[in-house]
């Protein structure tokens, strides 16, 4: 009876995620993206036509959010008009800033999506300068009908969970929630994981108010054994995703390399993003914006990792702590975040998020900085010796307790506590940055985000699900 009502379910969910049957099909570009922190290059792999049709809404073809250190632009091939657009970031862009960057040169895996257009399209990516300015780093042309486009697609490995289906799929965003290092054994285990993560998740502003204007889908392919890899400590777990810790020789930072494998076992949900939940119970995450996030489902702190890390996926959300020892090099010259939660403050009167500043509102905003970055070294040298030592997880999960408890303890007081200024830290820098409120889910493990970063998530919202602009 279980298994008629869990068929019944997914049968009604697809039923209504294609109830706008004239959808086109999604048109998938795989490509691979190299260089160095100097230089970089881009090839065709190839193009695909996924197996189910466009997830998105016609009418929402363009991003004017201005995210992303990159922008899609798909155009005409003959008019050169523009047809679809998306800012997005990639795991090459990170991993530029890094110092291995700066002695050699890597190729990464990376996928664009876009609807099917009657006519040839031309394919254009573009890249971000100092200036906050686009320019066109890579365009080719995309024939859908050519020969060499990959049209039939090997069977799926897994079917998709309906975890929330709230209408069909063009007037809602898609969140496609996969698994990585579940067994055979745990597939239950995974589908709770799914349910429980995205039910925090539509606990906090502004997800709970937009709750509705979300589907949401767990897949989940089963591995060999419990867990990812964590090459650091000397477990090498394959599982079908590739997610893996230790990603630029940072051990907390959690992502997969393998580009091509996400897409292929993705395509078989509707998705228009995608968090990946790791089995594992160490501490650990990652966000790249318009690409996905990862959380280990099994630590104290999932909850958080989940939200946090979907902050970066979802709303291209900066980092607002600078304290923890990060893989990325210091940017030079400060130049203005493209993030809307942080900035350099170059002019006050300018400030993005002006809006929420009342007037007299000191910029920049005092805050008890020194004390804070005090306690900070204090606490990064403990959790340093913890994974140094390969001390048992519950030893770190009561070291974050003990942080949050003195943070807050240190914050209660102070008279900007609820201020929405400009508090110098933030974007990994002790100076230079600055964040919207004292404390934020983008700073420290808070429950909330400031009315900044809801703002920055709205915006996301509304450019998948929001009201159609005329």
């Amino acid at each position: 009876m279980r298994l008629f009502h869990s068929f019944a379910a997914l049968l009604l969910g697809v039923v209504s995620v294609f109830a706008h049957a004239a959808q086109p099909a999604t048109v998938r570009l795989d490509y691979t993206h190299s260089g160095n922190a100097l230089d970089d290059r881009y090839a065709i792999e190839r193009v695909v036509i996924e197996p189910l049709p466009w997830p998105g809404n016609l009418a929402r073809n363009m991003d004017d959010t201005n995210r992303g250190n990159n922008r899609l632009e798909v155009v005409d091939a003959k008019t050169g008009d523009l047809l679809y657009s998306r800012g997005f970031s990639t795991v090459f862009g990170e991993w530029r800033s890094t110092e291995e960057a700066g002695r050699i040169s890597r190729s990464f895996q990376e996928s664009v999506r876009f609807p099917q257009f009657a006519q040839p399209v031309r394919v254009r990516i573009l890249k971000r300068d100092e200036r906050n300015a686009f320019s066109v780093a890579w365009s080719i042309d995309v024939d859908p009908n050519a020969q060499d486009v990959v049209r039939q697609q090997p069977p799926a490995l897994a079917k998709p969970i309906p975890i929330q289906v709230s209408g069909p799929s063009p007037d809602k965003v898609d969140l496609l929630i996969l698994g990585d290092g579940y067994t055979q054994k745990e597939m239950k285990k995974f589908e709770q994981d799914a349910r429980r993560l995205s039910q925090h998740l539509f606990s906090v502003s502004p997800f709970r108010e937009r709750a509705k204007d979300f589907n949401v889908w767990a897949l989940a392919v089963p591995t060999e054994k419990s867990g990812i890899s964590r090459p650091s400590t000397g477990v090498h777990n394959p599982s079908a995703l590739g997610t893996r810790y230790d990603i630029f020789g940072s051990e907390r930072y959690v992502l997969t390399l393998d580009n091509r494998a996400l897409r292929e076992i993705a395509q078989h949900a509707p998705y228009e993003f995608i968090e990946i939940l790791v089995n594992n119970e160490t501490y650990g995450g990652g966000g790249i914006f318009g690409q996905f996030s990862t959380a280990a489902a099994s630590n104290d702190w999932a909850n958080y990792l989940f939200v946090h890390e979907f902050g970066h996926h979802f709303a291209g959300l900066a980092d607002e702590y600078y304290t923890s020892p990060v893989a990325y090099a210091a940017a030079s010259g400060r130049p203005e975040p493209w993030e809307p939660n942080a900035t350099a403050l170059r002019d006050p009167g300018k400030l993005k998020w002006k809006r929420h500043v009342k007037d007299g509102t000191p910029l920049p905003t005092p805050w008890p900085k020194e004390q804070y970055e005090e306690a900070s070294r204090a606490y990064q040298k403990k959790r340093a010796a913890l994974r140094a030592a390969n001390r048992p997880e519950s030893e770190m999960n009561a070291l974050f307790r003990e942080d949050l408890k003195q943070t807050n303890a240190l914050f209660a007081q102070q008279p900007h506590r609820h201020t929405i200024g400009a508090f110098e830290g933030a974007n990994y820098e002790a100076s230079g940055y600055y964040r919207p409120a004292m404390q934020c889910i983008m700073f420290d493990r808070s429950e909330q985000f400031c009315p900044v970063c809801q703002d920055g998530i709205t915006d996301i919202i509304d450019l998948y699900a929001g009201p159609v602009r005329q």
